[in-house]
């Protein structure tokens, strides 16, 4: 196996890097071992660089699931050219066909593509010939649908890699609490994973928040401070009209702003994001929604503005961290109402009803065989996404059977059993929105803390830190210090099982309180007096 040495010197002689950050060569060398290995390091720390030097050394091709497709052109042109080659949903049959021999021929190291290509039986079964020897997920945190950017796409991608014999598989995501972390492994079917946590800490970054009660007064106060902070920047809104809205205003007082969102047509959503990636300079904030998210690499942003709060400390933690990818500072501010919290909630409502699931499962008891996901679409008028959640929900209960070739089988011998299997993937999906809801309260949490903001986050992904940071607004005011009375055993990080909620995970102690992320039941805050006077958490050993 290539040692330390070899590593950086394939890093400095293929790939121009200086030396490896921090991570990056203890995943190499766990994927060179022919470990599994999930690597999650904050955006811009160079997760891709890692595929790319355990792909250069490992015989045999490499297979690197990417959502999207502008994704995958910055990711080709880190390789030498003819290296690397896409599958994807705008190239011509011909062209196609070239790329995948290419892989077979073993003239091409990397073939990027979307997860729904995999879902091609011919363009699997020709991979399959291909042998590759390393399969990567990039943006793993779409596999979970307790993450916060879930594509269903992803749930098929555990049936290929065991299709294509079981490489060694490589995760690589920018952001994952640690219950997104254990379903990231289960879903890829990982084993015996080695996980390489680095670079959540972003010191350049100051984190901000401001409160108000009245909604035109944060907008007025956003706007100002985009007048007043040098750019580039970007601001997050929650919707399409709000993206829309506050473009107009701040081009009225002369900033250079576009709306980025997912009603715009490709064509435009593409000339913003190139306007504002523009070394001229032609855009210098971007208002979006979070559909302008992954695959944004620009090295010199210096603000981003929350004008509403994101779905969870994972969202929030990832956009914020488009800001200083150069490593100068750079400044992130959340600008809070208590009523935004609201919306939130309503947002975390469950992606399938009961009501959807029993349609499914119904249909497919009364056909009695296979049947193709897109025939549920079509003949139950239901959205894809709704389908394949529901189905994924039934099949976890034990309703219905994912065959090989993607199609939906019914799995229950009578009407008893049949109901019984709903009424347990429903309540899968209550505990999902609990979930999702105590994500929310979490994000609110952030917003109206009054202790160091960083060691609050670092805390939500299982990290320790000793604050007071200096970074942030509740240090600067000189509140950021904390007492931490928790034992050494209910540290960050530390697995812990509840009489009530089950296991779970300490994201941290803040001046007598504890924070564990439940794994059904999402956050809980309990007080440090009461669990050590009720024995309520009990040690346990990390599943990582």
């Amino acid at each position: 196996m290539p040692g330390a040495q070899e590593i950086r010197a394939v890093a400095r002689e293929r790939l121009g890097f200086e030396d490896l950050r921090p991570g990056q060569l203890e995943a190499v060398q766990a994927v060179l071992a022919g470990r599994d290995t999930m690597a999650i390091m904050s955006t811009g720390s160079g997760k891709s660089a890692i595929y790319q030097l355990a792909g250069l050394l490992i015989d045999g091709p490499t297979i690197v699931v990417s959502p999207l497709i502008a994704l995958q052109r910055d990711q080709m042109e880190a390789v030498d050219e003819g290296e690397a080659a896409t599958l994807n949903s705008t190239m011509g049959e011909s062209a196609r066909d070239e790329a995948i021999e290419g892989v077979q021929e073993g003239d091409i190291e990397f073939v990027l593509l979307a997860p729904e290509q995999l879902a091609n039986e011919d363009t699997l079964a020709r991979l399959v010939q291909a042998r590759p020897s390393l399969f990567v997920v990039d943006e793993a945190h779409c596999v979970s649908q307790w993450g916060h950017d879930f594509r269903p796409d992803y749930l098929g991608l555990a049936r290929a890699i065991e299709a294509l014999g079981r490489p060694t598989v490589l995760a690589l995501t920018a952001t994952a609490a640690p219950p997104v972390r254990e379903e990231i492994l289960e879903r890829l079917g990982m084993r015996d994973a080695e996980i390489v946590v680095r670079g959540f800490d972003r010191p350049n970054i100051e984190l901000e928040v401001r409160r108000f009660h009245d909604a035109e007064a944060k907008t007025r106060a956003l706007i100002e401070a985009v007048e007043e902070t040098r750019p580039p920047g970007i601001v997050y809104v929650a919707t399409q009209k709000g993206a829309e809205r506050l473009a107009a205003q701040l081009g009225d007082r002369g900033v250079r702003a576009a709306a980025y969102h997912g009603g715009m047509s490709a064509k435009r959503r593409d000339a913003a994001q190139a306007a504002f990636m523009s070394e001229l300079g032609e855009v210098d904030v971007m208002v979006a929604t979070i559909a302008f998210g992954m695959g944004i690499d620009k090295a010199d942003v210096r603000f981003v503005f929350h004008h509403d709060i994101s779905e969870s400390l994972d969202a929030y933690y990832q956009e914020l961290g488009r800001a200083g990818r150069d490593g100068r500072p750079a400044v992130a501010v959340l600008f809070y109402r208590p009523e935004d919290v609201g919306r939130r909630r309503f947002f975390a409502s469950g992606k399938v009803d009961r009501a959807a699931m029993d349609r499914i499962a119904r249909v497919l008891h009364a056909a009695g065989r296979p049947v193709q996901p897109k025939a549920l679409v079509e003949e139950l008028s239901l959205s894809q996404t709704k389908v394949v959640t529901a189905v994924h929900r039934l099949e976890e209960a034990g309703a219905v059977e994912v065959r090989d070739d993607g199609a939906v089988a019914p799995a229950c011998e009578g009407e008893d059993d049949l109901a019984e299997r709903v009424a347990a993937a429903a309540q899968a999906e209550v505990d999902r929105e609990q979930f999702d809801r105590s994500r929310v309260e979490m994000m609110r949490g952030y917003a109206e803390a009054d202790s160091c903001r960083r060691a609050y986050v670092l805390g939500y992904f299982g990290e320790a830190f000793e604050p007071p940071c200096g970074h942030c607004d509740v240090c600067r005011a000189g509140r950021g210090a904390v007492i931490d009375d928790a034992p050494a055993e209910l540290g960050a990080g530390a697995r812990v099982r509840h009489p009530e909620w089950g296991s779970g995970t300490v994201q941290g102690a803040d001046d007598g309180t504890l924070t564990v992320v439940f794994d059904t039941v999402g956050y809980k805050t309990l007080a440090l007096e009461v669990v050590a006077e009720h024995g309520l958490l009990e040690p346990i050993a990390s599943s990582g």
